[in-house]
């Protein structure tokens, strides 16, 4: 709690916070979204694909305009934008209404995690800087969570109008206390740069031997999380299970075993190295979703929280290891943000073809899609592996330049 004292600190667990919650608030309320507006779980699932869609698609550009304009406007702008759209959904007489709400919502968010990493960057001392960054992605983690678990709540009790009403009040006054804590930026520089640059940054990008596969892994990989826990919920709501609305919203804690996953998985990868452990949490994943097939509650629970560990390990490894692919050829805040991109994108994607084999085949067509996808990123692990190690890559680069 000492760390929250900070201004920035504070401002930036604020941040992740709401973001994440308005977010991925309405995941929980897809069954209910289905019956409200008489339809599939596919075209229910996009009331969250079309907000990660969009999301993906501003991602790299709000970067370059937070150059122009600065990043506490935007972010502030962002927060406020999206905790607003989120009480249009709740008032939203029409599924298109809603969905309008919430497209526009993620194109605010895009101007949110991309520029609190460089604003942080750029004002933050580098001894303190990790600090920093780790409560802002706590802060997102809690926000998902507590989103999904407020709403179940919520909506069990009340409706799930109330429910948005609640989660967008919410999001107002998280915007309020970012803008009143966030310092302003002493060191950013306006500049046009960002857009000239980001076409030659992203051919030297997608030239590397790994990055491209690497953002092929985040596509996979959030597509598989997003794509379980948007169909888990209507598998409990029905026979044999039949669990309450709000007892359903509690299997979101298991995003709490995220906190723990990624620092086993940092540990073992520094002993053993990153290709050899993601091949042991890409298991896992696969383990745990298989899990899930059976009938039994405490098994399919266990599956979730084996799938879910495994994830947040595989995605801590491959997110840094983005970072490090990227020093060979620099621009590596655009290398983030491309992996973002594909993360969010892979969610949507996914997301909406895990619905159509939901309403065809149930659980078990679900299963079958994201096992295949699992399947293939082993396939992009095992390319990985024959990858230069990026020691050897940067003393190469040394050596030529000399």
């Amino acid at each position: 709690m000492k760390a929250l004292s900070h201004p920035t600190n504070r401002a930036m667990f604020f941040g992740g916070f709401s973001c994440f919650a308005l977010l991925y608030c309405v995941q929980p309320l897809m069954p209910l979204l289905s019956h409200e507006f008489a339809l599939t779980p596919a075209q229910s699932s996009l009331s969250l694909s079309i907000s990660t869609a969009a999301m993906a698609l501003t991602l790299l550009a709000s970067s370059a305009v937070s150059d122009r304009i600065g990043r506490k406007p935007l972010m502030v702008a962002a927060l406020a934008i999206a905790a607003l759209m989120t009480l249009l959904c709740a008032m939203a007489s029409s599924y298109g209404q809603l969905l309008a709400a919430r497209t526009l919502l993620g194109v605010a968010l895009g101007g949110m995690p991309a520029v609190a990493m460089a604003y942080l960057g750029e004002e933050i001392e580098p001894e303190q800087l990790g600090l920093s960054m780790g409560l802002y992605i706590s802060g997102s983690a809690f926000g998902g969570m507590m989103g999904r678990m407020a709403v179940s709540v919520l909506s069990d009790f009340y409706s799930w109008r109330v429910a948005l009403v609640g989660m967008g009040v919410a999001g107002v006054l998280a915007a309020l206390e970012f803008w009143r804590s966030l310092p302003g930026s002493r060191r950013f520089r306006p500049s046009a740069a960002g857009w000239r640059a980001m076409p030659n940054g992203m051919r030297r990008h997608f030239a590397d031997d790994g990055l491209p596969w690497l953002f092929a892994l985040a596509f996979l990989l959030m597509g598989c999380m997003v794509s379980a826990y948007n169909y888990i919920g209507y598998r409990l709501l029905a026979a044999p299970f039949e669990l309450r609305q709000s007892v359903v919203g509690g299997i979101s804690l298991l995003y709490l075993l995220g906190i723990f996953s990624s620092v086993w998985a940092g540990k073992l990868a520094d002993r053993y190295g990153r290709k050899g452990v993601l091949y042991l949490v890409l298991g896992l994943m696969l383990a745990g979703i298989l899990l899930t097939i059976s009938a039994s509650l405490p098994l399919v629970v266990a599956g979730m929280a084996l799938f879910t560990f495994a994830f947040f390990a595989a995605h801590s490894m491959t997110s840094s290891w983005v970072g490090r692919r990227a020093r060979s050829s620099g621009a590596q805040a655009l290398a983030s943000a491309l992996y973002l991109f594909f993360y969010y994108l892979g969610s949507s994607v996914i997301g909406v073809a895990a619905g159509v084999l939901w309403a065809r085949a149930g659980w078990g067509g679900v299963v079958a899609l994201l096992g295949s996808c699992l399947l293939a990123a082993v396939a992009i692990a095992l390319h990985l592996r024959r990858l230069t190690p990026i020691e050897a890559m940067l003393s190469q680069i040394k050596a030529g330049a000399g």
